[in-house]
């Protein structure tokens, strides 16, 4: 698959996906006679791991990590392991950081619509039940 192909597919530029070949986490994508990236399936996993790695907030820096140990082979399982743990956990806390944040508005919102309502009521022009 050509990387304007890929670039469609995943939803990411062309450019962002040489970058990411370029840092390494994407390696050695093949290239056909002419020299044109040709993403076989494995190349194309890794890409939609690495979008979902990144949609959900993890580093370059330790995918970057995680591509090396990858590559380096079974042998460096425990230590990918551990490493996507630390990143779920760094996860977990935006999540609920975020839930907390999305509470504090759903609050401000109903606060007002309760302001609001009262208002139409004082003014006579409330909807009736």
């Amino acid at each position: 698959m050509k990387i304007a192909e890929v670039s469609k597919q995943y939803g990411l530029s062309a450019d962002t996906l040489r970058y990411y070949e370029r840092i390494g986490l994407l390696p050695s994508v093949t290239r056909n006679a002419s020299g044109v990236r040709d993403y076989g399936e494995q190349d194309c996993a890794r890409v939609q791991f690495v979008k979902c790695m990144r949609g959900a907030g993890v580093s370059i820096e330790a995918l970057i990590e995680y591509m090396q140990l990858f590559e380096q082979g079974e042998h460096t399982a425990a230590a990918r392991k551990t490493l996507l743990e630390e990143q779920r956990e760094l996860v977990e806390k935006r999540i609920a950081d975020m839930q907390a944040g999305l509470d504090r508005l759903n609050g401000k919102i109903e606060n007002y619509e309760e302001m609001l309502m009262k208002e139409r009521v004082i003014r006579g022009d409330a909807p009736e039940a």
